[in-house]
């Protein structure tokens, strides 16, 4: 604090200038939270002022750290050639730009799940932390978010959060997501509501969304009927296949409550092959608000889930574990977007 400001600025001129130590200034300009908001703002504004760049290579040489997080996406099966689920891919700006705002750098990175991408990272050193999005089969998934664990990886998961998570976890509130869907389609009159979604310990986040409609249907004084519920991964293909297979049962049923967006544009595809109209026979409600859903005929009534707040929050739980502090795993509200396939 008492050196005065060189001809070339440094943090120590800056840490002068705002009377504070020069670590503070290190910490405020890496956009740590433990420097007060005001402080930060008046440390950015000094730095802005002096046009003071933060040299990355000297502070990853000091702090034995590269800066950057890496983000592995799993592959899923779409109807294009991406195999990247289009909500993950929404997902990518708001963590790229929090990425930023952070100073940190963002390697982006497309995985196989039978691959051992789980060695490949932590092995070499490329990145302090990982954000994993999309896992497909959980069970098949979880020895190596175990192995992560035991090496000391860094890392936070996009998915389903209970007592039973296994590492630093952020996502959606499933179950509130499932029943508020439920509440929206009996509150319409429906009272015949199946389920597409593979609804079991394999697909935590679908089992979670339907455990909330089945709550909504019980509180409702009626009763869950295990026919009306199909398995279906997310994509548009099974949803497709799922919903004639609902169809083929016989069962009667006047809605469908989808567990991806991706299933439920595939079932309303096999609904208008059938006849059936929607909304009119069926109501359809569905997951993720993909850019897609606005779009269908008749435009998709969904759950949205906060892209924004997610990204936030998954750069922050994996970088609190890289700077020594205890991760925030968070359950991230979900709201209801009506459109004209659930009857308005």
């Amino acid at each position: 604090m008492g050196r005065r400001p060189s001809n070339k600025p440094t943090s120590f001129d800056i840490a002068y200038l705002a009377g504070v130590s020069q670590p503070t200034v290190s910490r405020a300009l890496r956009g740590s939270k433990s420097v007060s908001l005001a402080t930060r703002q008046k440390i950015e504004a000094i730095a802005r002022q002096l046009n003071y760049t933060v040299d990355k290579n000297a502070s990853s040489l000091r702090s034995q750290r590269s800066n950057t997080l890496a983000l592995l996406f799993f592959e899923d099966p779409t109807p294009d050639e991406s195999n990247i689920n289009p909500f993950f891919l929404a997902m990518l700006g708001s963590i790229t730009r929090h990425c930023a705002n952070r100073g940190l750098d963002l390697l982006i990175s497309f995985q196989k799940l039978d691959d051992d991408w789980h060695k490949r990272y932590q092995d070499s050193h490329r990145a302090d932390g990982l954000i994993l999005l999309g896992y497909g089969d959980y069970t098949a998934y979880e020895p190596r978010l175990r192995q992560l664990i035991r090496s000391g990886t860094h890392f936070v998961r996009w998915g389903s959060v209970d007592e039973g998570t296994i590492g630093a976890t952020v996502g959606s509130d499933n179950f509130g997501a499932g029943r508020l869907a439920g509440e929206h389609l009996l509150a319409r009159g429906r009272k015949r509501i199946a389920f597409l979604g593979q609804a079991d310990s394999h697909y935590p986040e679908f089992e979670q969304r339907y455990a909330g409609l089945a709550k909504a249907i019980a509180t409702a004084g009626l009763q869950p009927d295990p026919a009306l519920v199909v398995d279906a991964v997310s994509s548009e293909e099974v949803g497709y296949r799922a919903a004639r297979e609902l169809i083929a049962r016989g069962n009667a049923f006047d809605a469908i409550f989808a567990a991806s967006d991706l299933i439920a544009i595939g079932a309303m595809r096999a609904l208008a092959e059938a006849g059936l109209s929607v909304p009119g026979d069926v109501a359809v409600v569905g997951f993720d608000d993909i850019p897609a859903a606005a779009f269908t005929s008749p435009p998709l009534t969904t759950i949205m889930q906060d892209i924004r707040l997610a990204g936030e929050a998954l750069v922050e739980c994996v970088l609190a574990q890289v700077e020594g502090r205890p991760p925030n795993p968070r359950v991230l509200p979900a709201r209801l977007v009506v459109r004209a396939s659930s009857g308005g």
